[in-house]
């Protein structure tokens, strides 16, 4: 650590500490989309002194963006969503390397990393992120929010609990998207904070959160846990690779 002041609010914490703060620094993540969950991940995960971030996502920032991916402002309209979250995580920690990866090179990389996060907002990336995962046995956060509501959880192709095609089958109807449905941005905002506290409990090897998907709803603030049993006739997961 080049400053401890920078980490100290969560160093003094007996569950992180010196030896901690050094995981995290030595720790590879990889996000897959750069959006309102992705981004906003990625601020808490540098902000904490995850060491190395790599990023992808194809996509540009766009004016309802805006809305709830708050990373971003109005002059990087236009720009590509992974080189503009990249500058606002340099300007806030200089201290974490952050990389921009191309969308059809990051599964090479899975070797180098420690998790991957998923915050992307269609089911084929999300089946292939997942695949991936399960092939390079990556431990894998997965996040997803519309409307009112949230999920989230942590798949590990190396211990208990399904994958992402488990819970939902690759011939399953299309994903809903924001533009349709719609999406309050502090919906957003929530499922990202707990895809990084997924991630940091992980990293720090604090909990063991495969198994489980986290629903929450924000009509009511409650929050249910369910089980994510691995499929035995699942594409992904039933062999293990």
């Amino acid at each position: 650590m080049s400053d401890f002041s920078r980490y100290s609010r969560q160093v003094v914490l007996p569950e992180v500490g010196v030896n901690g703060q050094a995981i995290l620094r030595d720790s590879t993540v990889l996000l897959v989309g750069l959006g309102g969950l992705g981004s906003l991940s990625a601020l808490y995960l540098a902000g904490a002194g995850v060491g190395r971030l790599l990023l992808c996502d194809p996509d540009h920032v766009t004016l309802s963006n805006l809305q709830r991916q708050v990373i971003y402002r109005s002059d990087d309209l236009g720009r590509n969503k992974a080189e503009a979250a990249a500058a606002q995580l340099r300007a806030l920690n200089p201290e974490v390397e952050t990389e921009v990866i191309a969308a059809d090179t990051w599964p090479t990389r899975l070797a180098d990393v420690d998790l991957v996060l998923d915050g992307s907002d269609n089911f084929p990336t999300r089946f292939a992120t997942n695949a991936a995962c399960v092939q390079a046995r990556v431990p894998l956060a997965f996040a997803a929010a519309i409307r009112f509501e949230g999920q989230l959880g942590l798949i590990d192709p190396a211990r208990r609990g399904g994958c992402y095609a488990c819970l939902y089958p690759e011939t399953g109807t299309a994903a809903e998207r924001c533009e349709d449905a719609g999406i309050l941005g502090p919906v957003v905002g929530t499922m990202a904070a707990q895809q990084a506290l997924l991630a940091l409990r992980r990293l720090l090897g604090l909990a063991d959160d495969a198994g489980t998907l986290h629903t929450w709803c924000a009509r009511t603030l409650q929050w249910r846990a369910h089980s994510l049993p691995r499929d035995p006739d699942c594409s992904s997961c039933a062999t293990p690779p």
